[in-house]
């Protein structure tokens, strides 16, 4: 009979590479030393949670192949764990350092020192950052191609340290400076000018950057696939006190992105005009348009742009409170590729924007559907035994007070793929009409009941073995229905029953 060390270890990497990462090789890595030093270099990526800092160095040994660090769970401060990164000799592509409450000055520069090859650096939501950090790491990372420095807590980057930034990191295509409050035209301007492979750049909440500055750094890089900002609601006094106009050099400018790819206009005061120089530039090349929270546009202007730029894939019109049942109906012959759709907070919509979403999108696998008018019945509910949507696999309906078991049977009905539903904060739903649901979608992996007060897995006499995520957060739990989970759902990896 063959054994394992029979067949070379060439040969069971490429198995084991097959069979995939993750949960997966945990299993394989106890059978034998073999398969334990096989796929300890099958592991190229690593997230680190607090518990196992003292176990670092080790797992940076045992894991000669990573590529990718991501430490931005860790809570407190961690001062040597840049040092120990930098001993690690590891070939890093990606760190994410994000979330530290502390970065040194000197700790980058020793990493840098070691890693010159980093592709990747993430810093979002860190302590402080200085120009100090920025100098830094333009010396150290040369070849960095993207950074992400967005929403420090105490920022005092300046434009002296993005010039020198920007001057150094040629290869730079992907930057995120939201947040950095002291940055001025200056910086966009320079980042458009000097780093020649930008594709990509955010920078909300810098409301020192104006939309003149916007409009000549276009001008710049007009082959930017992918721009993010935020247009300030500021008001002017006058009769009505009425917003801040877009200046129309800014609206010209985009005329000139024929590669935009993707746009995130969130909390902005846009207006039609604008959105009919997006569709001129953008046109078929479109993917994401992300107009959440925005103010002073119309029906016209949103179904125009979405008109030309029918490649939409991910489209988010969160808190569009103009847009009706109707309206969705209009829409929707607009979005045969749309995967992703957020109509959160538009406070019109009722089942009948579900069922036509449902029925018009071939394509569409994501629906947010938060703080709507769902549970009220429209002129599409009748036509919902009629078909199946078996591509829809997730489904966020959180803080809909009115809906009902009837009307959340009748989406799972539709929807039988599902394999995440969020029905957080939903109180008009009971413990039976869940049964329902996880009697007809078979798939559901991801389940969220918080705040519902419901109770449910007493009454199920079946056993739900697919679900890994169950989310109970300030129900009213007792140790029977605990004692019930436990045996009915087996593969359960995340219990949240915080507050209960």
């Amino acid at each position: 009979m063959m054994s394992v060390k029979d067949l070379p270890e060439e040969c069971w990497e490429l198995v084991f590479r097959f069979i995939g990462h993750g949960r997966h090789l945990e299993s394989l890595s106890l059978v034998c030393k073999q398969f334990l030093s096989i796929t300890n270099r099958l592991q190229f990526s690593l997230t680190i949670y607090d518990p196992t800092i003292p176990l670092l160095p080790r797992l940076l040994l045992r894991f000669p192949r990573l590529r990718i660090l991501d430490f931005s769970h860790l809570n407190g401060h961690h001062e040597a764990l840049l040092h120990q990164i930098s001993q690690s000799r590891l070939d890093l592509d990606l760190l994410n350092l994000s979330n530290q409450k502390t970065l040194s000055v000197d700790g980058l520069r020793e990493l840098g020192s070691n890693m010159k090859n980093l592709r990747v650096l993430i810093c979002s939501n860190i302590g402080s950052l200085r120009d100090s950090h920025l100098v830094v790491i333009a010396y150290c990372f040369p070849f960095l191609e993207e950074l992400d420095i967005s929403f420090p807590l105490d920022s005092q980057a300046s434009d002296f340290g993005m010039l020198r930034l920007s001057s150094m990191l040629e290869n730079l295509r992907k930057i995120n400076i939201s947040g950095n409050y002291l940055i001025t035209d200056k910086s966009l301007f320079s980042l458009c000018q000097n780093c020649l492979s930008l594709e990509e750049i955010s920078f909300f909440t810098c409301y020192k950057i104006t939309q003149l500055g916007i409009a000549s750094a276009i001008r710049l890089r007009p082959g930017l696939n992918s721009i993010s900002f935020n247009i300030e609601k500021k008001r002017i006094h006058g009769p009505g006190l009425t917003l801040t106009p877009i200046d129309l050099d800014l609206i010209d400018s985009f005329r000139s992105l024929k590669s935009l790819t993707a746009i995130d206009l969130s909390n902005s005061v846009i207006s039609d005009e604008f959105l009919f120089a997006v569709a001129e530039g953008g046109g078929l090349l479109l993917k994401k348009l992300i107009l959440q929270d925005c103010c002073n546009c119309t029906f016209s202007g949103i179904s125009y742009v979405l008109s030309k730029c029918q490649s939409v894939q991910r489209l988010d019109l969160r808190k569009a409170d103009f847009l009706t049942d109707q309206c969705i109906s209009k829409l929707s012959i607009f979005l045969l590729n749309v995967t992703s759709i957020n109509l959160s907070g538009c406070c019109q919509l009722t089942n009948s924007t579900f069922f036509i979403l449902t029925r018009n999108c071939p394509l569409l696998s994501e629906i947010k559907m938060e703080r709507t008018y769902l549970g009220v019945e429209g002129e599409e509910d009748s036509i919902q035994d009629s078909f199946v949507n078996l591509e829809v696999k997730k489904v966020y309906l959180g803080d809909n007070v009115l809906l009902s078991d009837a009307s959340l049977i009748k989406f799972a009905s539709v929807c039988p793929s599902l394999q995440l539903l969020d029905l957080n904060g939903c109180e008009g739903v009971s413990g039976e009409g869940i049964v329902e649901v996880l009697k007809r979608c078979c798939e559901i992996r991801h389940l969220n009941l918080a705040y519902t007060g419901m109770k449910v897995f007493e009454m199920m006499d079946f056993e739900v073995s697919q679900l890994e995520v169950l989310k109970l957060s300030g129900s009213r739990i007792e140790d029977e229905a605990l004692s019930i989970i436990s045996k009915r759902c087996s593969g359960l990896l995340l219990l949240d029953i915080q507050s209960c």
